[in-house]
């Protein structure tokens, strides 16, 4: 006689089997080490929320330089030699200049509007439109989303912007074209190059990303002055790019199961930075000898001029760019209506 349940236990567990075997893997480069904290981290919380949820597609992670280097993320997945990679479009400034818009955008969208105007207005179709009309063959996910970066840290105290001229300096995005405008030699180094790089004295002074961040990289054992607000990137958009081709190969549940972990990602890294980095500020001066400086208004009016003569000139050069920048331009004007009225100026009392 034949064991009826023997019998269903085991097409069960073939079906399993099968399921399991018919399951995507996507391979996924990042542009960040996952040593580093927050801007590392989040691929691999995205990479842990995807593999828990879905069971139809999988992730592996991989750092910078273990499949490609992170500038030439977007080439391999366009072309299919790796499957997937984390960053932000912001790299992408040289290839196309519309990118750091939807990166980071100079005296631009805090969080909340950056979010509001991708997600609820016209930011996301523009984005993939930027990346289809270039020629890239990928499929772009807003994934990630980090507050405020520091603008810089600075061997020499800057008491002028007259002290920038001259001076080499890594520098990301758009903000690295106003810093030319005001005389800085910039140059887009990766995490890894940026401390060698400050302590041969080939850059005089960086930025990179959050206190916390910058912390684990060690510029403070080089370049004192650490340098505020972050003008150049009042709000970072990380990026998912997936293969075209391998996205459409997906079936609707699974897109939809990435959508949503990234979701909750853009959720989760914004909230950590928000909560790690004053601590991390305290420690760099009450432990690392930092002087935590602070551009004055007149200097910021400095950087927020040149940065308007960058616009006019990208907005020459690049249709998209344009196109672009009009709608996030509309979209600022018609926020401020409920920005100005619902928050609490600042200072209040």
């Amino acid at each position: 006689m034949i064991n009826k349940t023997f019998t269903a236990v085991s097409a069960a567990a073939f079906a399993f089997a099968g399921a399991a075997s018919a399951q995507e893997l996507l391979e996924m480069t990042s542009g960040y080490s996952k040593n580093l904290p927050i801007l590392g981290t989040a691929a691999v919380n995205f990479v842990e929320k995807i593999n828990a949820i879905s069971e139809g597609v999988e992730f592996e992670h991989f750092d910078p330089g273990e499949l490609v280097p992170s500038l030439e993320m977007l080439d391999a997945v366009s072309n299919g030699s790796v499957d997937a990679a984390y960053s932000t479009s912001g790299y992408w400034q040289g290839k196309m200049p519309a990118a750091g818009l939807f990166a980071a955008v100079p005296f631009g969208p805090e969080p909340g509007e950056m979010l509001a105007w991708m997600l609820y207005d016209d930011g996301m179709d523009l984005f993939q439109e930027m990346y289809d009309t270039n020629g890239y063959n990928v499929h772009v996910v807003l994934c990630g989303s980090y507050a405020p970066e520091t603008s810089g840290w600075f061997k020499k105290e800057i008491n002028s912007l007259d002290d920038l001229k001259g001076l080499n300096m890594r520098f990301f995005g758009l903000g690295a074209e106003v810093m030319q405008k005001l005389g800085v030699s910039t140059s887009l180094l990766g995490a890894g190059d940026i401390f060698p790089a400050l302590e041969r004295g080939a850059i005089d002074a960086t930025e990179f990303s959050m206190p916390i961040v910058d912390a684990n990289l060690g510029f403070y054992n080089i370049a004192k002055y650490n340098y505020f607000p972050g003008w150049h990137q009042p709000a970072t958009m990380f990026e998912l790019l997936i293969n075209k081709d391998r996205w459409e190969e997906l079936d609707e549940k699974s897109q939809k199961q990435i959508e949503i972990a990234c979701m909750a990602n853009l959720t989760d890294n914004f909230a950590e930075g928000e909560a790690k980095n004053f601590p991390a500020m305290v420690e760099n001066v009450e432990q690392h000898g930092v002087t935590i400086k602070n551009w004055t208004p007149e200097q910021l009016k400095q950087f927020e001029a040149a940065w308007l003569e960058v616009v006019e000139e990208l907005k020459a050069e690049d249709e998209m760019f344009a196109k672009a920048w009009a709608d996030l331009s509309e979209f600022r004007a018609g926020y401020k209506t409920w920005f100005n009225n619902i928050y609490l100026p600042r200072p209040w009392n």
